[in-house]
C-alpha cells in the first residue's frame, strides 16, 4: 500500500541562523487533510577517530537545548554545498586537532525522521596524527580520550544519550571487531 503524504500547500514558515520551520498542509493517504511541521536542516557530520591503542577522541560540551554537558564523538554541520567528506576532515580538525590517513564511509543517518530533514554522514578515521585543535571563536569544549570498547559499552547500557554517538560508536567498534 502507498501511505505517501502529499502536500497541498505550505501554511507557515520561519527562518533562522541553522534551521527553517515550515507546516505544510498535506493531504493524508486516506483524503484527510494533515499538517506537518518540518525542520529543514543542512545535514552534518561525525567522526569516530580511533587510535592506535584503540582510544577514541570524544568531546564534552554544553547543550543548551538540555541544559547540560554531553560527552559526544566530534561533529558538526554541513556549509551550504560543502562535500560531508570535505566537512569532516574540517571537524575533526578544528574540535580535536586530530588528522587521519584512513577513513571508512560508516553510511548515514537520520537524526529525527518525524520532524526534520537533517541528515547525518557517520565516518571512521585511523591512523591519527596529532596538531593542534582550532575550534569556532564562540565554540566551547574540552577533548577527551577514552577506549573505543568503554564508549561502546556505555552506548550500550543506555549511558549515552546523544544519537550519533551513540550510533557512531557502535558502528565504528563493529568494523574495527570485524577487522
Amino acid at each position: 500500500m502507498d501511505y505517501t503524504e502529499r502536500p497541498k500547500r505550505r501554511v507557515n514558515s520561519y527562518h533562522g541562523v541553522v534551521v527553517e520551520v515550515t507546516m505544510d498542509m498535506v493531504e493524508l493517504p486516506n483524503g484527510v487533510t494533515g499538517l506537518r511541521e518540518v525542520v529543514h536542516h543542512p545535514g552534518g557530520v561525525c567522526v569516530a577517530a580511533v587510535d592506535e591503542a584503540g582510544d577514541v577522541a570524544v568531546v564534552r560540551q554544553f547543550r543548551y537545548p538540555f541544559g547540560k554537558h554531553l560527552l559526544e564523538l566530534p561533529a558538526g554541520k554541513l556549509e551550504k554545498g560543502e562535500d560531508p567528506f570535505d566537512a569532516v576532515r574540517r571537524e575533526l580538525s578544528e574540535e580535536t586537532g586530530l588528522e587521519a590517513d584512513n577513513w571508512t564511509d560508516l553510511g548515514f543517518i537520520y537524526v529525527s525522521p518525524g520532524i526534520s530533514t537533517e541528515k547525518l554522514y557517520l565516518y571512521l578515521a585511523t591512523g591519527l596524527h596529532q596538531g593542534k585543535a582550532h575550534p569556532d571563536p564562540n565554540e566551547f569544549l574540552d577533548v577527551e580520550k577514552m577506549p573505543l570498547e568503554e564508549l561502546a559499552r556505555m552506548a550500550a547500557a543506555g549511558e549515552l544519550h546523544d544519537a550519533k554517538t551513540v550510533v557512531g560508536a557502535m558502528k565504528a567498534k563493529a568494523v574495527l571487531d570485524r577487522n
